[in-house]
């Protein structure tokens, strides 16, 4: 008889015991979403959201802003806890789900008096899309990474300045686009630089002549002409080559590429044609030092332009 009531005493420790662990358990869950233990109110979730947001709590108000419209999909906070999440995401550094959010708010909502701030979250999601973690943190030049997430960003800056002109964010959304449209420029020149290097002088010219016919009045036409003077010559056009030099020249008479008497220097970059045979049979695999490329950012970019550095007569 006694064992069987501490039998029946162990059982009732036991059950409550494993009852205060489900009931802190759950305490904790709902404490680590930010909200008052036992309320799960629409207005809850929003608070929390919004106490996240301001504290930098980008994972959690996601999670809470989820839940809100997860639960309350029709509710008083509905649409603003889509914008806001939207807004999470990107500073959660979550970019595809940012822009992901940001469609399906313009979806929903064409009308809605924010959805300028849709479209303009889009580009900025995507602006910042080909950053990593070493690219926050650290100087590197992303002109010369894939462009593709700045043709993205580039578009959707363009449909919001198509769609809202007047908008609020049109103003900090052109600047972006300048900038996006000299980093598309900059890259070109990149490749050029590139197909030099390789022996590739048509494709390096071609790349030249793309930016001079598509990104006029950026930073990296005056490369570009030096690109196609170098290329024609070296492929013997000299037609073409004459027509590039007499642009340049009357544009751009300080280019480096240009010698003290104003003739042009076709030693300033000889690419493959003035490498060792080691180097074209292994197309440089196996010899690393490269001649220098057309670069002339720190003269006609005032991005990348140094104090000590004098801006050109045709700047000024």
């Amino acid at each position: 008889m006694i064992e069987r009531r501490a039998m029946q005493t162990w059982k009732m420790l036991w059950l409550a015991m494993v009852s205060a662990i489900l009931v802190a358990c759950a305490s904790t869950d709902e404490s680590e979403e930010g909200l008052p233990t036992g309320s799960r109110t629409e207005q809850a979730f929003y608070e929390a959201a919004q106490r996240q947001l301001r504290s930098n709590q980008w994972d959690l108000a996601v999670r809470n802003l989820r839940a809100l419209e997860d639960n309350f999909p029709f509710g008083n906070y509905a649409e603003q806890a889509q914008l806001e999440l939207i807004y999470a995401y990107y500073r959660n550094y979550e970019n595809d789900a940012a822009i992901a959010a940001a469609d399906r708010f313009i979806r929903l909502h064409p009308q809605h008096r924010n959805v300028d701030y849709a479209y303009y979250m889009k580009g900025l999601s995507s602006f910042t899309e080909g950053a990593g973690l070493f690219e926050r943190f650290l100087p590197t030049d992303m002109t010369s990474r894939d462009p593709g997430s700045a043709r993205e960003s580039f578009a959707y800056f363009s449909q919001l300045m198509a769609r809202y002109p007047e908008s609020r964010y049109a103003i900090d959304a052109q600047k972006r686009m300048i900038h996006l449209r000299n980093l598309l420029a900059r890259y070109e020149i990149h490749v050029a630089n590139y197909y030099f290097k390789r022996g590739a002088y048509l494709a390096a010219a071609n790349r030249g002549r793309y930016v001079v016919e598509n990104f006029q009045q950026t930073p990296a036409v005056p490369d570009a002409l030096a690109v196609m003077v170098q290329g024609y010559h070296l492929l013997e056009m000299p037609e073409l080559e004459a027509n590039a030099l007499s642009v340049i020249r009357n544009n751009y008479p300080n280019h480096p590429a240009f010698n003290p008497d104003g003739t042009f220097n076709y030693n300033y970059y000889k690419g493959a044609a003035g490498r060792s045979i080691v180097h074209r049979a292994t197309l440089g695999l196996f010899e690393k030092s490269d001649p220098r490329g057309f670069d002339s950012r720190e003269l006609y970019n005032p991005e990348y332009n140094r104090d000590e550095t004098p801006l050109p007569p045709e700047l000024l």
